[in-house]
């Protein structure tokens, strides 16, 4: 290796990893949607706690439907989903949802939106309102409180949507797509966030995304899915040393080539 700050990657079959502290488990899901089209078939799976997984693969393999079944907004055709020990049959407190268009309220200001959740399970407003003034400060928006959405950039908006959800304190955070609305540099930006959030949080993060660079620079796991129906293809840990500088990690040779290999891991399913 060229700095020593990126390991070679392993790629393990699902069964064989370590997931002994899972906070979720997916257990031979598959959904059929009407019209008989068949976007999942067989999928098991288990989140580590306090980890990042990435779901990646070609369009229309089922990851933003695998999400949002473990988020409890869809209902599954076959198998069950367990985060915390308990089944999965509708939306709960433990996990939230990062939309990838924002959904903020037109009408509320940026301290609104990020109470929002909180205002919805009846937390009194000064206390809602000050773990929302904490959440805007970790994600860089103090001295945007009273700003609406539409006076927001696309970038500023999706940070409000992560505030959102971690305002919420959810040990599960469920994210489809998140940073695909803004600009290269912006998305860079967030990523570098994004480490730093998981570090200081110490959440369960579930993330789709359609870059194996963003994959392989975030993610303490990749899970590679096939062509749909989407099964699981593979499973990849890129053991990536988070105490590099951003730049040295994406120049170096090992990084370059871990991305390259999973290229090649997903090129038979693109046609």
């Amino acid at each position: 290796m060229s700095m020593g700050t990126v390991q070679k990657m392993t790629a393990t079959p699902p069964g064989l990893v370590d997931e002994s502290a899972a906070m979720v488990e997916v257990r031979g899901i598959g959904k059929i949607y009407a019209g008989g089209v068949e976007a999942l078939r067989g999928i098991d799976l288990k989140f580590p706690q306090g980890k990042l997984t990435s779901l990646l693969g070609p369009s229309g393999c089922g990851k933003t439907t695998l999400l949002k079944i473990i988020a409890g907004l869809l209902e599954p055709s076959a198998g069950e989903v367990i985060v915390a020990g308990k089944k999965v049959t509708k939306p709960g407190p433990e996990r939230a949802f990062v939309f990838q268009d924002f959904a903020l309220l037109p009408w509320a200001t940026v301290l609104r939106n990020v109470a929002f959740g909180l205002e919805l399970r009846g937390l009194p407003k000064g206390d809602r309102e000050a773990a929302a003034r904490r959440y805007i400060r970790e994600v860089g928006l103090a001295g945007f409180e009273d700003r609406y959405p539409h006076e927001l950039s696309g970038g500023m908006r999706q940070r409000v949507g992560l505030a959102r959800a971690l305002a919420v304190n959810a040990d599960v955070l469920l994210m489809d797509e998140p940073f695909s609305a803004v600009d290269e540099q912006t998305r860079r930006k967030f990523q570098e966030d994004l480490l730093h959030l998981r570090t200081v949080e110490r959440k369960t993060f579930i993330f789709v995304t359609h870059s194996i660079e963003e994959a392989v620079y975030v993610s303490d796991r990749v899970v590679l899915l096939s062509r749909r129906p989407g099964q699981v293809s593979q499973v990849i840990e890129p053991h990536i040393d988070r105490t590099a500088p951003p730049d040295d990690i994406r120049r170096d040779r090992t990084y370059l080539d871990t991305v390259e290999e999973i290229w090649q891991g997903l090129r038979q399913y693109v046609t």
